[in-house]
């Protein structure tokens, strides 16, 4: 039998708190699938199809992952793929309470999908997509949050 997770999110950029996450899951699960959503409520950074060649050049050396982008709800996107678990990630206590919400809302659309919690190392505890966007739009260096692909990516969105 094997256990394939989904671990969804929008993911605008995919940083290094992200790659940590789905590296130790990756020896955790058969398979992880790695899903970008569209978000048409979010105004991203990166269009989708950037998003998702992003995070495969983070991911590229990991044989057990998959990253493609979707768009609906993460439930039905899992179940569709024969999925049984959706993988989040928890920085801080601050997370919890929505990413509760969340699991709680995704067992009553479909109870046969467990959520699982995973935690960043320590060293990735303090990453976030919107900080690592803030400081690049500023000219700063992100250099140490995200893969030197997604680096480059940063520097010709945010070039002056």
């Amino acid at each position: 039998m094997t256990t394939s997770a989904v671990y969804p999110g929008t993911f605008d950029p995919f940083t290094r708190g992200h790659e940590d996450i789905v590296r130790r899951a990756s020896r955790i699960f058969d398979r992880v699938v790695v899903a970008i959503a569209a978000n048409p409520h979010k105004t991203p950074a990166f269009q989708l199809t950037e998003r998702v060649e992003l995070a495969r050049g983070s991911l590229a050396d990991v044989r057990n992952v998959e990253v493609v982008g979707y768009s609906g709800l993460t439930v039905e996107f899992a179940r569709s793929r024969d999925i049984s678990v959706i993988l989040r990630g928890l920085r801080a206590v601050s997370d919890f309470e929505f990413e509760f919400q969340l699991a709680n809302m995704g067992r009553h659309l479909q109870a046969d999908i467990e959520t699982v919690f995973m935690v960043p190392t320590e060293k990735f505890t303090f990453i976030s997509s919107t900080l690592v966007r803030e400081i690049a739009s500023l000219g700063g260096d992100v250099a140490s949050f995200v893969h030197p692909s997604v680096e480059s990516a940063l520097k010709r969105r945010y070039a002056r």
